[in-house]
């Protein structure tokens, strides 16, 4: 039975990723691979997701520790104004939306 939820719930984010369209993270148009971005992380008791690009979900957990998503970036505008991912906006803005590029990690921790 919790499988069979678990489905369900895959699908309805499914269609909600369908329905905006959008990363969001970079707010470009969502291409074949999308992730689910735990705003605050499920560690943390987040259950909240957003539809986002791989490598935008790569840079995000790259730059910020699951501590400090679960308390000080749980907001994505804060998250959008720090200076890394604020950097990384800028740059990403003009690529394509299946566009991959490697994520080097931030220290973190």
């Amino acid at each position: 039975m919790k499988r069979i939820a678990g489905l369900l719930e895959a699908e309805a984010r499914t269609i909600a990723a369908e329905d905006t369209g959008r990363c969001g993270l970079c707010e470009r148009p969502l291409g074949r691979k999308v992730e689910w971005h735990h705003r605050i992380p499920k560690s943390r008791g987040g259950t909240e997701v957003i539809p986002v690009h791989p490598i935008c979900h790569r840079i995000i957990h790259a730059s910020v520790s699951n501590q400090d998503l679960a308390t000080t970036f749980a907001d994505l505008d804060v998250l959008k104004a720090r200076s890394d991912i604020s950097r990384f906006l800028h740059w990403i803005v003009d690529k394509p939306a299946d566009f991959h590029a490697p994520t080097r990690r931030a220290d973190i921790r």
